[in-house]
């Protein structure tokens, strides 16, 4: 059974023969279809070009954007870094003090987090910029977090070291130092003759003669708790200096401070005198932890 054919004349310009073209008219939906689809695949393509042509520029700004953003991540790595060194150094130096004031033992350190910048990796050319960005701003924030609890922690023992400092400083003036009044020492501390008995007995204090009307200080702050008479001793004076610590001054001239008295180390609280029983002008001066009396010159520091 013979097809149906179809011919196709091309007639070309000037003297040229006339071309003719035949083929089975059953091809003809065949050849549309195939012209169709290359029309529409030409289009396609056409326009996304198009469409890739017009994004170029916003993807080249975006390949700057994310240039400097790696750059600024870098920036912000290197700076985490150089802080997480300064607090390596402060914890050091932490360290160091507690051990000096024996709130840690010598050679037991507590760990430090150990925070760091960025993997340098993370900006290798192998890695995809949102890879390398994603990474880099998750370890940043770990470094952050760590950095965090290291402050934190580094807060909570400045506030120890402050705290026993501050005890140790309200400690130190209330400890009596320094000496009363100048002149010589002439009793000390333990076992001597009385000189009104001739029988050996035990001295309580120190004596430290000196002219009448020599002004007395306060070696250390505290609260006067006595001001008044006491026996053989004449006119006395009694500080309180807390932590146990009292210093009992006799034999006075004159009392310039009273019970309750708030008083500073260096205040002038009485004049020598020759009250009571006294061979001459003198002070006597005890110093008594939990009420028990110690030697004076234990304290002094000069």
């Amino acid at each position: 059974m013979a097809f149906k054919k179809i011919t196709v004349f091309l007639v070309p310009d000037g003297t040229n023969r006339v071309k003719q073209f035949k083929f089975p008219r059953f091809l003809l939906p065949f050849l549309s279809l195939l012209f169709i689809s290359c029309s529409a695949f030409f289009v396609w393509t056409a326009r996304d070009y198009l469409d890739i042509k017009a994004q170029t520029p916003r993807l080249a700004q975006l390949e700057k954007d994310s240039a400097q953003k790696k750059v600024q991540i870098t920036h912000l790595s290197q700076r985490i870094a150089k802080i997480s060194q300064k607090m390596a150094k402060l914890n050091e130096f932490d360290h160091k003090l507690k051990v000096m004031v024996n709130l840690e033992k010598n050679g037991v350190k507590e760990q430090f987090w150990g925070i760091g910048g960025s993997d340098p990796s993370l900006f290798d050319a192998k890695y995809t910029m949102a890879k390398g960005h994603r990474e880099s701003v998750r370890e940043m924030h770990r470094s952050l977090d760590d950095l965090d609890d290291e402050i934190a922690l580094g807060i909570q023992h400045k506030a120890e070291l402050y705290k026993f400092l501050e005890n140790q400083k309200i400690l130190l003036a209330s400890t009596p130092s320094i000496w009363p009044a100048k002149g010589w020492l002439s009793s000390r501390f333990g076992y001597r003759i009385s000189p009104f008995t001739g029988i050996k007995e035990f001295h309580k204090g120190i004596d430290i003669a000196t002219r009448m009307g020599a002004p007395i200080i306060a070696p250390a702050d505290g609260i006067v708790s006595y001001s008044g008479r006491d026996r053989g001793y004449g006119k006395v004076l009694i500080i309180n200096h807390g932590h146990g610590l009292m210093t009992k001054y006799a034999h006075l001239k004159k009392a310039f401070v009273k019970k309750g008295k708030n008083i500073n180390r260096g205040d002038k609280i009485a004049l020598v005198g020759n009250t009571g029983r006294s061979t001459g002008p003198h002070l006597h001066y005890e110093v008594r932890v939990n009420k028990i009396p110690v030697n004076p010159l234990h304290y002094i520091l000069n």
